[in-house]
């Protein structure tokens, strides 16, 4: 789906005011029990016309199409944040009102410090780790 992302995203993605970008969306699953809800951006001259932009699976994962089109991931830079669900993310999340998320904020650039991906993840809290390895370089 195209839609102008929100502005955190837009900036993220170094959009200008107003342009459209690509969205994924997706609720996984974890032993039939809704876990994260995952909306991933990328700028429409990256994937328009591509798997991205359609809704299902992408045979391979939106990783290797990324590849396939010259986009790997030298630097993430990500943000983490607890807060209150939201009541539309407590309703697909079947958590509780108000209830404790994580919120995941990861952008994803090449080599050339070009932003290709803006990923939000709002997780439930239970069965989460989240770990991390930092290389000095």
């Amino acid at each position: 789906m195209t839609t102008v992302p929100p502005a955190r995203v837009a900036a993220a993605l170094r959009l200008p005011e107003g342009a459209r970008a690509v969205v994924r969306r997706r609720t996984m699953l974890v032993d039939g029990r809704p876990v994260e809800l995952t909306d991933s951006w990328y700028p429409t001259g990256i994937a328009a016309g591509t798997a991205l932009a359609e809704p299902g699976k992408i045979k391979g994962g939106a990783v290797t199409l990324l590849a396939g089109l010259g986009y790997t991931v030298h630097e993430a830079r990500e943000e983490i944040e607890v807060r209150a669900a939201t009541p539309e993310e407590a309703a697909e999340l079947a958590l509780p009102a108000d209830a404790p998320v994580i919120l995941l904020r990861r952008t994803c650039l090449t080599a050339e410090d070009v932003p290709f991906e803006a990923s939000e993840m709002v997780m439930v809290p239970e069965g989460r780790r989240l770990r991390y390895r930092l290389t000095a370089g």
